[in-house]
């Protein structure tokens, strides 16, 4: 049986490391550019309580979306271990293109596929590179695009990159802005034969909700209000993105999972978007309770949000390829495990895809 097979991982993990305790140096404001009559420490206490993040990880200032994708998309091609001029599609995921540090210009022409097929020094003109935007779950998106387009014959091999410089799009003084950091992942995907029951995608699921959930995670002025208006930040709505990631990403994965035909007991890990530790214990929580199961196993879920915070597209992949290469305390894979990637994000989307390692 022909399925997509991810035979190969890389990230890249930004040097330079940002603790909580940075923030608590600054004065917060509320969206009505209102100082917060909180202590900035007491917030970053409490944001820490909620999102589990102690610290977050940014590039250097020489180093760019693209920069970075290619590093963790160099290291997927090694560990792959596949000629990359044999790659057919080169889709990168993001949101805000090559954001140049110290400017407010973001560079997204030529698109940041281009530009990491040429910084891999790919020469194979039918190696097709394009960015691909669907929020935090783009990378996600991005892998079920590859498996479309392996079914329909046009493709069999993919590197699938997700890669964000969220600190340079943050308004420093808005305390969301602790969420965010930098990062990479990247994949190697193949359309290989792996026989009746191996490796591989085995279903997928997707939705985008765009009515009342459409600026739920946005672009905003600054919070500071001697700021300049005519620059703009990623803005979030916490307490609806909450409620709304509470509502349906359980239910996109139980979807997912049913169309595998695979038991929930089988599952072994359930990689999710690192967006927010209590968030993602609640997703979890209720997916198990969607299956009548009051408690999840202990170790399904690995998690590094707590040390590299929130890189949108970069999160899963990331988190994949240090499990992978057993670098999570208490989480490994073998060959035949069962598992459940999902993400959520701007626009609203969700999408879940289950996998046979």
């Amino acid at each position: 049986m022909l399925r997509t097979v991810i035979t190969g991982t890389g990230s890249y993990i930004p040097p330079v490391v940002q603790s909580n305790n940075d923030f608590a140096k600054l004065v917060f404001y509320s969206d009505n550019q209102l100082p917060l009559t909180t202590p900035p420490q007491e917030v970053v206490e409490k944001f820490k309580q909620i999102t589990g993040i102690e610290e977050r990880r940014y590039t250097t200032d020489q180093l760019n979306a693209s920069d970075i994708g290619a590093i963790a998309a160099k290291n997927a091609i090694e560990d792959s271990r596949i000629n990359p001029e044999e790659i057919d599609q080169l889709i990168v995921a993001h949101n805000f293109g090559n954001v140049i540090k110290h400017t407010i210009q973001t560079d997204a022409v030529p698109s940041l596929a281009n530009v990491i097929k040429h910084q891999l020094g790919i020469h194979n003109p039918a190696c097709t590179a394009y960015d691909l935007l669907f929020g935090c779950p783009g990378w996600l998106q991005a892998m079920i695009h590859a498996d479309a387009f392996f079914k329909a014959g046009i493709a069999r091999k993919a590197l699938i990159v997700g890669t964000e410089t969220l600190s340079r799009v943050i308004d420093v003084h808005d305390r969301d802005s602790m969420i965010f950091s930098d990062g990479a992942g990247a994949a190697v995907v193949e359309y290989i034969d792996t026989g009746d029951h191996g490796s591989g995608i085995l279903s997928t699921s997707v939705q985008s909700h765009s009515l009342e959930e459409i600026n739920y995670i946005n672009m905003g002025p600054s919070f500071y209000p001697e700021s300049d208006p005519g620059v703009r930040y990623i803005k979030m709505k916490g307490r609806k993105v909450y409620e709304y990631a509470m509502k349906y990403v359980p239910a996109a994965m139980k979807d997912c999972l049913d169309k595998s035909g695979i038991s929930i007991q089988e599952l072994k890990k359930i990689f999710i978007h690192q967006a927010n530790e209590k968030m993602d214990e609640g997703i979890i929580k209720r997916l198990y309770q969607l299956y009548g199961i009051a408690e999840h196993p202990e170790h399904i879920m690995p998690m590094c949000i707590h040390w590299l915070g929130n890189s949108s597209v970069a999160t899963v992949p990331t988190l994949y390829d240090l499990v992978r290469k057993e670098q999570i305390e208490h989480h490994r894979l073998e060959t035949g495990d069962v598992v459940l990637f999902a993400s959520v994000g701007a626009g609203m989307n969700i999408n879940a895809v289950c996998y046979r390692y």
